[in-house]
Order: structure tokens, then sequence, then C-alpha cells
């Protein structure tokens, strides 16, 4: 007897197999009953300064804007660019980030494959012996069987899309992780900015106190001279060494000051930063120009570069549309969150409709693992299983509302996401309307008191006045110095505040970037 050549059956069993799968995945995923998705009408006004606000209850329609603009371009200074870099390769808090992106990826890929049959091969063989006392004949015999089928088992064809809308939710998840992760980058953009210009505006007050310091030390000498001359009283005397005791305090606390905020620029970068990539601040003492080095001999302390430059951020501008909050990483993932919410909204619909599923497997048996291949025995099996809900004590009913009721809190808390950030941005914009006023106002209190300064050691040394009005006018002139200083930060961190408050608005070009939705 002529055998047949053992590749055609497994020819034929794969084709049938493949072609059985072709049609099924033509039948499927056909209906979706999830809701048809529109973005919210939201209650906020129509630009960011307030204006054109919507007429009726229902609010602006919000669609987002394009124009993206990287934190390279809005971070001016070079340091501070390379600082920001460093933080992006080496901060733990965005490696978490990042891992939670895999882990949602690999999570859609689980849903995603419940769309597609499992396709198995399976080979089995088995010898069985019957006793002698359960044998009619009273032999012992033995039998075999050997087996090879390729198949898949309770496959869904998906009538009602209720697995699309699964991972649908699946997808939406993983673009919401995309997104908490940008919320956590656009964050640490913006404290290793903050904690750059914090070290510098703290190392600028330091500078301050140090020059403060020489100088009141210099005229304590110069008084301790006069009083060991009879030209000046005791009083005079204790009266100056508690402007030295106060300085030595403030330089002790700007110096542990300045250390901490070494190490939380650290801490933020992920790594040790290079001496190259600190602001000028940083280094008090190699900040002096030669003219304030000159100078710290006087009785009145030489002003530092109070201020940071302007250049080192770029002005964020303010008139903006609102839907320039669309976004901001906060409510992007909100709206995924909402997405996701309906899709789920289709599922628990799905269960109310009948689901089929399907078993099938086609290969050879044999009694003889030499005869497995023969012609004539193959195997094919075919079991499809229909189930139609009819009672479930309203279990279905039950899950649609949940999913209804997870829909309308989602809504709620995207509606409430924009209103934080329009909030947000307004406060911001609110703080900068006053700063270059409140900035020119500093600056003009700093040269007035200044001048009554001159003015009242001129007085004491013609003995006209006390010491008093010069201990008085020493005190207003540390303090107006200290609180530009402070207000030239709070200008800077205004901008920071609004770039982050904006969502960045930009492309990111970070290396190794794993944020691209992920395919089947």
């Amino acid at each position: 007897m002529s055998r047949i050549p053992l590749i055609a059956p497994r020819r034929t069993v794969v084709r049938a197999t493949a072609a059985s799968a072709l049609a099924l995945l033509a039948l499927a995923g056909c209906t979706s009953l999830a809701p048809d998705y529109a973005r919210p009408m939201l209650p906020v006004p129509a630009t960011l300064n307030g204006t054109n606000g919507p007429d009726g209850p229902e609010g602006t329609a919000l669609t987002p804007e394009t124009g993206p603009m990287g934190w390279q371009e809005f971070l001016q200074e070079p340091r501070l660019r390379e600082l920001v870099a460093l933080a992006l390769q080496n901060n733990r808090d965005l490696r978490v980030a990042v891992l939670a992106i895999e882990k949602a990826r690999a999570q859609y890929g689980v849903e995603q494959s419940s769309r597609f049959p499992a396709v198995g091969a399976t080979a089995a063989g088995n010898r069985t012996r019957t006793a002698d006392d359960l044998n009619t004949s009273g032999r012992s015999p033995t039998s075999s069987q050997y087996s090879a089928q390729l198949g898949f088992s309770s496959y869904e064809i998906d009538f009602f899309g209720r697995v699309k809308n699964l991972n649908e939710a699946a997808l939406q998840e993983f673009l919401r992780t995309t997104e908490n992760r940008r919320s956590v980058q656009l964050s640490l953009v913006a404290e290793v900015a903050n904690a750059w210009l914090t070290l510098d505006a703290d190392g600028r007050r330091l500078q301050l106190a140090q020059d403060t310091l020489r100088s009141r030390q210099k005229s304590y000498e110069l008084t301790e001279r006069s009083h060991a001359l009879g030209a000046a009283s005791g009083l005079t005397l204790a009266q100056t060494q508690t402007t030295v005791d106060t300085a030595r305090a403030d330089v002790a606390a700007f110096t542990s000051q300045v250390a901490r905020d070494r190490n939380a620029l650290a801490l933020l970068a992920g790594a040790p930063v290079p001496e190259a990539l600190l602001p000028d601040g940083a280094n008090p003492g190699a900040t002096a120009s030669p003219a304030q080095a000159a100078s710290a001999s006087a009785s009145v302390a030489p002003a530092p570069s109070l201020a940071t430059p302007a250049a080192t951020l770029l002005a964020v501008p303010g008139d903006l549309p609102s839907s320039v909050l669309l976004n901001r990483p906060d409510v992007r993932a909100a709206e995924y969150t909402l997405r996701g919410a309906y899709a789920s909204i289709g599922a628990a619909r799905a269960a109310f409709f009948p689901s089929i599923t399907l078993t099938a497997s086609a290969g050879t048996a044999s009694n003889a693992l030499s005869g497995l291949f023969d012609g004539g025995n193959g195997t094919w099996s075919f079991a499809p299983q229909i189930r139609l809900p009819i009672f479930d004590a309203g279990r279905n009913r039950a899950n649609l509302q949940i999913a209804e009721t997870a829909r309308d809190t989602a809504l709620a808390q995207y509606d409430k996401a924009v209103q934080t950030a329009f909030r947000e941005v307004a406060d911001a914009l609110a703080e900068r309307a006053t700063l270059a006023e409140r900035l020119q106002a500093q600056q003009s209190l700093q040269a007035a008191t200044l001048k009554a300064l001159q003015l009242s050691q001129a007085r004491y040394r013609l003995g006209a006045d006390s010491y008093l009005p010069v201990l008085d006018a020493q005190r207003a002139l540390y303090s107006a110095q200290q609180t530009l200083i402070g207000l030239a930060l709070a200008e800077q961190a205004n901008r920071i505040t609004l770039y982050k408050v904006l969502g960045g608005r930009w492309i990111d070009t970070t290396p190794g970037d794993s944020t691209a939705t992920p395919g089947p």
C-alpha cells in the first residue's frame, strides 16, 4: 500500500486553520456599542486674560493649539539648559514615570492580543494497559494512541465590540500614563530651573551678607579706635558691635542655605552637578568685581549684582486663547481617562447581547507513532458555543450603571482639571502684572535708603546726630538689598510658573523617548 507524503497533511492543516482564522477576523469587530465621544464645552473664558467669555452656560469650545515651544527655547541660559538635560537623563522620578509607561504598554499588549485567536500546536501520546480482571478475554492488552493537532480554543467573535472596547480602554490608559510622564518631565524642568535660580539668589544674598560684614567690621574697627581716643562713646561702640554680630549671623545662615540649595539641585539632577554648570551666585567669593573688592573697606557695603539677568528665561506671553490649556499634561490625562470611560460603557453594553466563542482544531491521530501522518488518519473538530444572557439578577445592568457613573465622574474631573488650569494661569498672570512695578519701586527704595545712609553718616561725623540714625539707615539699606534679590528671583520664578501652568507647549526631543502609541 502506497503512503501519502508526510508534508501534505501538515500543509492542509495549516491552510485550513489559517483560512478559518481569517474568516473569523473578518466577522469580528464590526459593531461598537460605545457612545460617540465629543470634547465637552467648558465653562472658562475664551482667553487667558478673562475676556470674551462664553455667552451661555455651555462654555467655550476648545481645540488644541499648535506651535509648541520646547524647554530648550524657553531656557536661554546655556548652563541651565545643560543642567536640565542632565536631569532628564538621571532623575529617578522620571525613570519611575517611564517604567509606568512600559507597564501600561504591556497591559495594552495583553488586551490587544485578545482580539486575535491564540493558535497553538499540541502533540500527545498515551499507552494504556488494562488489568486481566477487567478484560473479557482474561488477558492484559496494551493500547497506544498518538495525536498531533493545530487549532485555537475559546476565541470570542466580537460582534458587539466588547473586546474592542476593552482594548480601547487599555489604550487610553496607556496614553494617560504617557501624559503623566510628560507632567513629571515638565515639573522636573520647572523644578531644576527654580532650584538653579534659587541657588543663584541665595548665593547673591550670601555675597551681600559677606560684603556687609566686611564693611561693618571695618566700621567697628574705626569706632573702636575712636573710643580708645575718647572721641566715641561706649554706647556707640556697643551699637556698632550689634551690626557686626547681625551680619555674622546672616553670613552663617546664608552659607548653610547655599549648601542646602546645592544638595537640592544635585538631587533633582540625579548626579553631582559640575561646577561649570552652577550659576554665578553659587561661588560668592569668586563673583565680587574689583570695584566691589576695593570698596569692601568702606562703611557702606557695595551692592552685588542683585538681579538675575532677564535673558535667563524667555518671557511667556499671557494673551493666549484658553485652548492652550488643552496641551497641559494633566488636562490631556483627564481627557484620556474620559475616553476610556466611554469605551468601558461600550463593553458593559455588549454584555446584554449574545456572545459566541469558537474552539477548532485539525490534526492527525494513530495508534502507532510510525503511522501518525499516514493517509486517512486526519482529524478535526469544530465546537461553536453561544451564550445568551436571560437572567442575571441585574448584574449586567449594575455593571452598565457603574460604567456610566465612572464616565460622569471622569467628565467632572476633566472639567475641574481645565478650570484648575485656568485659575493657575490667571494667578500667575495676576502676579506678573505687578512684578515690574514692584521691582521699580524696590530699586527706587534701595537708592533712597543708600542716600539716607550716606547723609546719616555725614551728620554723625559732623556731630549733628548720634549713631542711632546710622544704624537704622544701615538696616534699611540691607533689608532693601535683600528684598530686591528676592523680587528678582520672584520675577524669574513667575516666568517658570507660567511656562509650567501653560503645559510647556513643547515637542519632546529627549533621546530614548518611549511615549509613542504602541502597535498591535
